[in-house]
């Protein structure tokens, strides 16, 4: 097969990787389907579901040992091609910052748990042995975001095979290519373990209607969708079990006690990855009066912050927001663009470099309730924590997905937890480290907050299966 992309240690430069990614885009473009080129991609909805379900059939036979085999494979593979797939993205979608794409494959390469952690429950006694194991659901079909979208095929590719499950993806529309070189790289992977095909299918133009199949066909056992709230009420409405990923909207929370100078530079430092994209990045900051000023300056200082004040923020407004029969919606132009860009939008020449678009605001401002995606952050002062908490609560909307605090005081740090109930809470890092940059823990792409899975993982893609054997199989 001719090579369009690399192996691990080959370095090029920028004119050689722009090369490769243009063939690669021309490649996913025009080969037929299920040619060696471009594996596990169909035309059709109803063929790629019949694909998986014979490969699921085969790969439940295989020992974990083969899983964990093929899952090394697709890290190396991850490992090998994060630059091409990182490029990849930002040229199809114009979102988001190569080298922070970069990371998030190999933080999905790195941090993606496999079989390791499903485990298997025992009682022995008196009565015999009693076994709770873990198994496949069996062909489960996922829906994939144009933020993320070859990070969550590779996510929920390792976890989904790592159970014994095979996965049919209909990604974003808006983000095929990429997504669908994922799924390529996935199948190479299992094919060189193995000679197995179809672990993971996609279709070539995925749609309304290819979706639609996907929710209602009778051979798929699980849904899992990682998107806006359109799609999370979709999932909930199938019919079918589901884990639903949806908006967050993360408030973060800075007290009087917290180190200032740190939470500048961690607020930004999260808000700005990858331009804001991520699911649990801060959207907004909320702070004590009594350190805001203080906040802002090292913002601006350190920070390579730039702040809007007055009718630029309602030109920012203007810009960013599009009305719509009477409700505002996100313009899709500037999601996951560079601050500089949106400056320049409004009308404000700002240095490149500039990471993040900071104002203040009262928590009734649309661009502070409304979950941007961009690195923009509006700024509110309250008079104490308690005011905080409250102003928290309700810009996170009640999504339970992610929040943030900075504060050494134990008391307010845990008041804030519980009054949020979210499933990430991160206190005194960047938001990210509650997905393992930078702190501990496995990483996801999928986190079903609104199902209850929270962060998933391959045990989240598993059924359970109580085995009794009375009065046998035990030694007193």
């Amino acid at each position: 097969m001719e090579q369009d992309y690399l192996e691990e240690g080959e370095e090029v430069n920028d004119a050689q990787l722009k090369e490769i990614v243009a063939n690669v885009v021309m490649k996913m473009n025009g080969i037929a389907p299920n040619s060696n080129h471009h594996l596990g991609i169909f035309e059709d909805m109803n063929e790629a579901i019949a694909a998986a379900k014979v490969a699921q059939k085969k790969l439940r036979q295989m020992p974990l040992e083969t899983r964990d085999q093929i899952i090394d494979k697709i890290r190396e593979k991850i490992m090998a091609n994060k630059e091409i797939l990182a490029r990849m993205a930002v040229e199809e979608t114009g979102m988001g910052k190569v080298g922070h794409k970069i990371l998030k494959h190999e933080l999905v390469a790195k941090k993606t748990p496999g079989t390791e952690c499903i485990k298997i429950d025992a009682w022995s006694g008196d009565q015999g042995l009693t076994l709770v194991e873990r198994g496949p659901y069996g062909v489960i079909g996922a829906i994939t975001p144009s933020t993320n979208p070859s990070e969550t095929v590779f996510c929920n590719g390792i976890g989904m095979i790592a159970a014994g499950n095979t996965v049919v993806f209909n990604p974003h529309p808006g983000a095929t290519k990429t997504a669908n070189f994922a799924v390529n790289l996935i199948n190479e992977a299992a094919k060189e373990v193995g000679e197995f095909e179809n672990l993971a299918v996609s279709i070539r133009k995925p749609t309304l209607e290819s979706g639609d199949i996907l929710f209602k066909h009778p051979d798929i056992d699980l849904l899992v969708a990682t998107g806006g709230p359109g799609i999370v009420k979709v999932i909930l409405q199938s019919g079918k079990k589901g884990m639903a990923a949806g908006a967050g909207n993360p408030p973060v929370l800075v007290d009087e006690t917290a180190n200032i100078r740190k939470a500048a530079e961690d607020i930004v430092n999260g808000a700005s990855f990858d331009n804001n994209l991520p699911c649990i990045a801060e959207k907004e900051v909320i702070v004590v009066d009594e350190v805001a000023d203080e906040l802002i300056y090292y913002m601006l200082s350190e920070n390579d912050c730039y702040m809007l004040r007055g009718e630029e923020i309602n030109r920012l407004a203007n810009t960013v927001l599009i009305e719509k029969n009477g409700k505002y919606m996100l313009n899709r132009d500037f999601v996951g663009r560079d601050a500089s860009v949106i400056l320049k939008a409004i009308g404000i020449d700002a240095p490149e470099q500039t990471k993040c678009i900071i104002f203040e605001g009262c928590k009734e401002n649309l661009l502070i309730k409304e979950e941007l995606m961009m690195p923009i952050l509006g700024i509110v002062r309250v008079k104490d924590v308690d005011e905080g908490i409250e102003t928290a609560v309700l810009l996170e909307g009640g999504n339970r997905h992610s929040a943030h605090m900075h504060s050494s005081n134990v008391n307010n740090l845990t008041k804030y937890g519980k009054a949020l109930d979210t499933a990430i809470f991160v206190k005194n890092a960047p938001s990210y480290a509650g997905i393992g940059f930078g702190g501990e823990g496995f990483t996801t792409f999928t986190i079903a907050s609104k199902t209850g899975e929270g962060l998933t993982n391959a045990l989240s893609f598993t059924r359970a299966r109580r085995c009794v054997m009375s009065n046998a199989l035990y030694i007193r």
